[in-house]
């Protein structure tokens, strides 16, 4: 259940002490396997994003390691040393140190597992590692005051700074590591060290692992293997540590599909469906009804005719509905241009009932656009459904929402030149009430969103981003597809739970802080419900997780004007909450968010807006939008002037209070000093 696998290589041809295959390890130490045995750290990659082999017999040529994103060497040895893999030679030859070297600068990631005295065991990592400006000593270190179990060869290492911003902290959520019968590393490179030995060591301060980048790729060396054996993985922070490493080894290539604009549709007739109807757009008034000459639009009118009736056949799906908006077109030019109606051919398009990975649909409607012009005009747009089997599942099985489509932009008109981002009925131009048979997401341009502004905000803030979270600010496949399990949850979470009468306030005149609640509970509700997930099993769900809590934080309040943004007072109120609660910190210019236990932040400030929907059944409208307002402002202080904060209140409960929603500023919780500043930074 995942949006892309990155490919781990355990190179077990060259004599390595270890390997992931358990049966191996079994004939290699018959008595106790797990002393040979890497099984247990290759299945913790599996359970992630990760997809490992072994090289069991042959050279690590360019054409071996262009099919994997990540080689891992584990400790070759000369087999007098070492109960070994009995394959090969613990020397890697000229050409194979080429290679390597040569797939490292083009973006692989390298881990290389050193050994205590180092020099006996005849391998020449160390050739290898002197591309990097890398040297593995022939040392064992000793600490009678810093080890684990008592034992002075089992050292406790001291953690360094594992790195800021989009890149990743490598040692984010690891406290303790202990490496066991350690040698050293020498750097000449400037490679980050992210653990030293202790000054009461027997080599005070001398690093244990390193992270060096050459060309594009990274590189990680550790003075033991022995930490992330069957034996070890579970001790301390050995697993967290192991997946850190991994995910930082692999980053060039799960970031290397870089952001692409999409492919046009290589087609003349759409170009000219796409042309015309921009052109028709450019002769409608606000309401859609035309403003300009009726004859230019007559023509304009015919040519979408003759390109819509063209481009049908390829959407065979959508024929009825394609049919009825050349209908609907015919009869706004023949009834005189006034607001146009697309009622009958709104009913008949049906992409929910359709989810099928890949499947395309051709769409043309008059329609406003979400973060965009309120003006409705014309517009042709190509979308593509992304539907995974592991998403069609997970709908079908817990999270039902059939109404719920996500799609991604193949080409469009001129209005999504913009932010919008979704595809819904209520948009539409129609007479009557629309109806409320879909709802789509472009996925793909909220994931896109999300990598453009928390990656730089997190740059630019030196957030402490875990590695795997560094990894989906990195790749599209991964974003849009925690963007689409988000969507699915938090839509269907509109309508679940303990809920005032109609949550959408659909038509209704509310405080915008009722609005923002609203969304923020049903986000709270997505992230609370991938934790679920991922405690099941789905890994893939901690990403949504990150995805809901990065975009909240530092996407959602400094995204468009300051007037009754809901959106933006819901990232707000959690950024608060977290802040004032010791869960994220500001020090230092630096944000750090403690990844431990944030968790706990989000589920306890989940809980509270829960509380406030069950008692609000039992409250007057008034007095459920004061609590409401009293909620938000206990994290985040109203404006200066507020009509509604606590201490001024003074309203009359009556049953109608929409005539009190006058009374609510523009900006009732203005943006603190922390979100003016990163807004006015990130502006461009």
């Amino acid at each position: 259940m995942t949006a892309m696998r990155a490919r781990v290589l355990f190179d077990e041809a060259h004599n390595e002490a270890w390997t992931i295959r358990p049966e191996l390890a079994r004939a290699m130490q018959p008595t106790h396997p797990a002393d040979s045995s890497y099984a247990l750290a290759a299945a913790a990659l599996a359970q992630r994003d990760f997809e490992v082999t072994s090289n069991v017999d042959g050279p690590l040529t360019a054409d071996v390691l262009a099919g994997c994103d990540v080689l891992v060497i584990a400790h070759p040895s000369d087999p007098q040393w070492e109960r070994t893999t009995g394959t090969g030679s613990p020397l890697l030859t000229a050409q194979e140190i080429e290679a390597i070297d040569a797939f490292v600068r083009g973006g692989g990631g390298l881990i290389v597992l050193g050994e205590t005295e180092q020099e006996k065991y005849g391998n020449n990592l160390n050739d290898l590692l002197a591309r990097f400006g890398l040297h593995l000593e022939n040392d064992t270190v000793q600490d009678y005051q810093h080890h684990h179990l008592g034992a002075p060869s089992w050292i406790l290492a001291e953690l360094a700074d594992g790195g800021r911003g989009r890149g990743g902290d490598v040692l984010a959520r690891v406290k303790e590591a202990c490496l066991y019968r350690a040698t050293t590393i020498s750097t000449s490179n400037g490679a980050r060290v992210l653990a030293r030995t202790s000054d009461t060591s027997s080599s005070p301060g001398a690093a244990l692992i390193v992270a060096a980048e050459r060309g594009r790729g990274h590189v990680v060396v550790l003075g033991d293997s022995d930490l992330f054996g069957d034996d070890c993985l579970e001790e301390l922070d050995h697993r967290i540590l192991w997946l850190n490493l991994v995910y930082w080894a692999a980053a060039a290539r799960t970031g290397a599909a870089a952001d692409r604009p999409p492919a046009a549709v290589a087609d003349s007739t759409w170009g000219s469906l796409r042309e015309e109807t921009n052109a028709l757009a450019l002769l409608q008034a606000a309401d859609g009804s035309l403003a300009g000459d009726a004859v230019q639009a007559r023509r304009h009118v015919d040519r979408i005719v003759a390109a819509l009736q063209a481009l049908a056949p390829r959407y065979p799906h959508d024929a009825e509905y394609l049919a009825a908006a050349v209908e609907d077109l015919h009869a706004w030019a023949d009834g005189g241009f006034a607001r146009p109606d697309f009622g009958r051919s709104l009913g008949l398009f049906r992409p929910e009932q359709r989810r099928v990975d890949g499947i395309e649909h051709l769409v043309f409607f008059p329609m406003y656009k979400q973060n965009a012009s309120r003006d409705t005009c014309f517009e042709a747009l190509t979308v593509r459904v992304p539907w995974p089997d592991w998403i069609a599942e997970l709908e079908r099985t817990r999270f039902d929402n059939d109404k719920y489509v996500p799609v991604e932009l193949v080409d469009g008109t001129r209005g999504y030149d913009s932010e919008c981002a979704v595809l819904f009925p209520e948009t539409v131009a129609v007479a009557g009430r629309p109806v409320n048979n879909f709802g789509a997401i472009f996925c793909d341009r909220e994931a896109e969103r999300l990598r453009r502004v928390v990656g730089a905000a997190a740059d630019l803030l030196g957030l402490n981003l875990p590695p795997d979270a560094a990894c989906l600010l990195a790749s599209p496949e991964i974003s849009q597809q925690a963007y689409i399990l988000w969507d699915l949850i938090h839509d269907r979470a509109h309508s679940h739970g303990d809920l005032p009468f109609d949550p959408f306030m659909i038509r209704q005149r509310a405080p915008y802080w009722m609005y923002a609640l609203e969304e923020l509970r049903c986000d709270l509700t997505a992230f609370t419900q991938a934790l679920e997930l991922e405690r099941a099993g789905t890994a893939f769900a901690r990403h949504v997780q990150y995805a809901i809590l990065l975009d909240r934080l530092l996407r959602f309040p400094i995204t468009g004007p300051r007037v009754r943004n809901y959106d933006g007072l819901g990232g707000q109120l959690l950024f608060a909450f977290l802040h004032g609660h010791g869960y994220l910190h500001w020090t230092d210019n630096r944000l750090t968010i403690e990844w431990d236990r944030v968790q706990e932040g989000v589920s306890a400030l989940h809980a509270q807006v829960q509380e406030l929907y069950r008692t609000g059944i039992d409250r007057s409208k008034l007095q459920h939008w004061a609590a409401a307002h009293d909620l938000v402002a206990a994290s985040v202080p109203p404006a200066v002037g507020s009509n509604w904060a606590a201490h001024v209140r003074a309203f009359e409960d009556v049953e109608d209070p929409r005539p009190y929603v006058d009374l609510v500023l523009e900006d009732e919780f203005p943006l603190s000093i922390f979100y003016t500043s990163l807004k006015t930074k990130l502006a461009a």
